[in-house]
C-alpha cells in the first residue's frame, strides 16, 4: 500500500507541475461556468421568481455539476497528448502500479475541480446565493466524485482510441443532451410533460438534483437517495474501467 501511495504520489506531482506551467486549461474550464452566473443567471430572476426560490441558490449547483461534468470529460485530450510524446509507453516500462496512473492523473484533475468548484460557490455568494454550509458542502463532495467519473472515463476513451478527432465528437454528442435535460439550465417541470419523463431517465439530472437540494438545505430521503446513488455508481463503473485499460498490455 505505502508503494502504491508513493506511485501514485509520484504521477500526481508530475501532473501538477504540468498544470502549473501551463494554467490556461484551469482558466478556460472555469471561464465558461462564471460567464453563464454572471450573465445568464440574472436572466432567470422572472422564472426562478415562480417557484419562490433564491435564483443564485437554484442556478449554482446546476453549473457546479457542469463544471464537474464538462471540464473533467476535457481530461483525454492531455492524455493523448502524453500518449503521443511517448510518456505513457515511458510509465509502463516502470515497475509503476497501472491504477497509480490513472489515480495519480484523477488527483489532478479532482484538484482542479476543488479549486475551481470553491471559486464558483464563492461568486455565487457574492452574489447573493443563500449561505448554508453543510449543503455546500455536501454539494461539492457529490461534484468532485462526478467529475472524477468523467476525468476517468474521458481517460479510458481517450487511451483507447488515442485520436482527438474521434474523442471531440463523442464528448460534444454526450454533453448536448446532458445538458439540455439534466435541469442545469432551465427547471425541466416547466417543460412538456413528455420531456420532464424522458428527463428522469438521465442519471445527472438525478445529481443536480440532489445537488441542488443540499444547497438549499433541503434533505430530501429520496432525491438524496437517487442522487448519491448515480453518483457513486458512476464514479464506481469509470474507475473501473479506466483502471481496466491502463492495465492493458497493449494500452
Amino acid at each position: 500500500m505505502r508503494t502504491f501511495l508513493r506511485e501514485t504520489s509520484i504521477v500526481f506531482s508530475r501532473q501538477l507541475r504540468m498544470n502549473l506551467r501551463n494554467p490556461a486549461w484551469v482558466i478556460i474550464g472555469m471561464l465558461q461556468p462564471v460567464l453563464y452566473l454572471l450573465l445568464f443567471a440574472p436572466l432567470l430572476k422572472p422564472v426562478i421568481g415562480q417557484l419562490g426560490v433564491n435564483q443564485y441558490t437554484w442556478f449554482v449547483p446546476g453549473m457546479l455539476v457542469q463544471l464537474g461534468i464538462f471540464g473533467a470529460f476535457f481530461a483525454g485530450f492531455s492524455l493523448i497528448g502524453e500518449w503521443r510524446e511517448g510518456v505513457i509507453e515511458a510509465e509502463r516500462v516502470t515497475p509503476a502500479s497501472r491504477s497509480a496512473l490513472l489515480l495519480g492523473r484523477l488527483g489532478r484533475d479532482l484538484l482542479q475541480l476543488l479549486v475551481q468548484a470553491l471559486i464558483l460557490v464563492g461568486l455565487g455568494l457574492v452574489m447573493g446565493m443563500e449561505w448554508n454550509p453543510g449543503g455546500i458542502l455536501l454539494g461539492i463532495v457529490l461534484t468532485i466524485l462526478l467529475g472524477g467519473a468523467c476525468a476517468a472515463a474521458s481517460d479510458a476513451f481517450a487511451l483507447t482510441v488515442k485520436s482527438e478527432d474521434v474523442l471531440a465528437p463523442v464528448i460534444n454528442l454526450v454533453m448536448m443532451p446532458v445538458l439540455l435535460l439534466s435541469g442545469i439550465l432551465l427547471p425541466m417541470s416547466f417543460g412538456a410533460a413528455w420531456l420532464d419523463t424522458l428527463a428522469d431517465l438521465m442519471p445527472i439530472r438525478h445529481v443536480v438534483d440532489a445537488v441542488r437540494g443540499a444547497f438549499f438545505g433541503e434533505f430530501d430521503a429520496s432525491t438524496m437517495g437517487w442522487g448519491v446513488g448515480w453518483t457513486v455508481l458512476l464514479f464506481g463503473l469509470a474507475m473501473w474501467w479506466g483502471a481496466a485499460v491502463f492495465r492493458r498490455e497493449n494500452a
